[in-house]
This record gives C-alpha cells, sequence and structure tokens, in this order.
C-alpha cells in the first residue's frame, strides 16, 4: 500500500480539458522519508514508519533523538506507519525519500484527517434531527424529545442519539481522485473535500476499493 503525509492548504478550482469546474482540496504531501522498517520477522508485520514536516534538533527529546537520528535526514514533527505486504517492503529502505510521484494522475487515493471539532452541540447540528415547530405556542423547538423506557426495560439504551460531543474524530474518504499536482511546491490537487481544518495532517493512501483503477 503506497501512503504518504501531508498538510491540508485549503480548497479551490481547477478547469478540465471541456471547461468543466473541478472542485480540488490541495495538500502539501511529502516529501516524506523512512525512519523504520519494520518486518514480520522481527514485529510481526510489515510497515515502514515515515516522517514528515522537518522539527529543529533542540525541540526533540533524546529517545526521540536516537530513533530518528538512525535515518540520517533530521528530525520531524509527525511520524506515521503505512502497512505493507510482503512484496511491497523489499521496495524500501530507511532513509528512502517518498514524493507526490507515487501516485499517478487520476489514480484513486483514501485520505485520513482528524474532523474539525464543535464542542457539545444539539441534536439538530450533531444528528441533523428536524427540531419541532417555532410557532403557536410549541415549546418543543430543538430539543431531542424523549428518552425514557418507562419501566421497562428502565433506562435509555446504548447508542442513542442524544446532545454531546461532536467532531473531532478520526475520519476517512474514500475514493477520491488524484486530479493534478504541482511538483515545485509539492502540492497533490484531490478532487472533492477531505476531513480536517486548513493546516491540519492528512494521510494519503492507496486507495482499498479502487487500487489501481483509474478514470
Amino acid at each position: 500500500m503506497k501512503g504518504i503525509l501531508g498538510l491540508k492548504i485549503g480548497m479551490t478550482q481547477i478547469f478540465d480539458d471541456k471547461g468543466d469546474v473541478i472542485p480540488v482540496t490541495v495538500v502539501q504531501a511529502g516529501p516524506c522519508y523512512v525512519i523504520q522498517k519494520k518486518t514480520k520477522e522481527i514485529d510481526d508485520y510489515n510497515a515502514i514508519q515515515i516522517g514528515f514536516f522537518p522539527k529543529k534538533m533542540h525541540r526533540v527529546n533524546k529517545p526521540l533523538k536516537g530513533h530518528m537520528g538512525k535515518a540520517k535526514r533530521g528530525m520531524f514533527y509527525y511520524l506515521k506507519e503505512i502497512p505493507l505486504t510482503d512484496d511491497e517492503i523489499k521496495n524500501y529502505e530507511v532513509g528512502q525519500e517518498i514524493t507526490i510521484d507515487i501516485f499517478g494522475d487520476d489514480e484513486f487515493v483514501d485520505v485520513t484527517g482528524t474532523s474539525k471539532g464543535r464542542g457539545f452541540t444539539g441534536v439538530i447540528k450533531r444528528w441533523n434531527f428536524s427540531g419541532g415547530r417555532s410557532t403557536h405556542g410549541s415549546k418543543f423547538h430543538r430539543t431531542h424529545g424523549s428518552t425514557g423506557m418507562c419501566e421497562q426495560p428502565g433506562r435509555i439504551f446504548k447508542g442513542t442519539k442524544m446532545a454531546g460531543h461532536y467532531g473531532n474524530e478520526k475520519v476517512t474518504v474514500q475514493n477520491l481522485k488524484v486530479v493534478g499536482k504541482i511538483k515545485e511546491k509539492n502540492y497533490l490537487l484531490i478532487k472533492g473535500a477531505v476531513p480536517g481544518p486548513n493546516k491540519s495532517l492528512v494521510i494519503i493512501k492507496e486507495s482499498v476499493k479502487k487500487a489501481g483503477v483509474k478514470k
């Protein structure tokens, strides 16, 4: 599985050859570097740990200095693992650079990020409840209504949709298409929206459902 880390820059639009508008999210992806290589023989699974976004040496503690120093590529803010198969792990070595060139034009990808945190919200914003009428003396406007279960079973079922914390959770959007690159700035142009606010970390991986498919 191919993968790279990036920072979400924001959204814009481009035009295709027919003049149609394509909404895209701009992601500054990489360059990333292989910090650690994990194999089944030693770690019971195949994966590479990649580092992204340079960090000043004096801001890194000693254990991380020793860990990242083995790659001789400097220090990094973000470290993430990308799972690989037995054949794929052979293509990577510690210190190797990973750029946006791993993804081809019109290739499908899955993008993972942390959604925007919205704090404590009501059921209308959190679960899209309709709410009650606003006029004629109604006192049922934006509440969730009754949740009681009377004598049997005498409790509220787990998972009942109620007001509460909304957002700030891991979200993956699948089958987004790479429609362009700006190699000078390491920008990937991905059709559609990806989770998270601007300047947040996203993980771009080869699509699970459409691996190798191009349109």
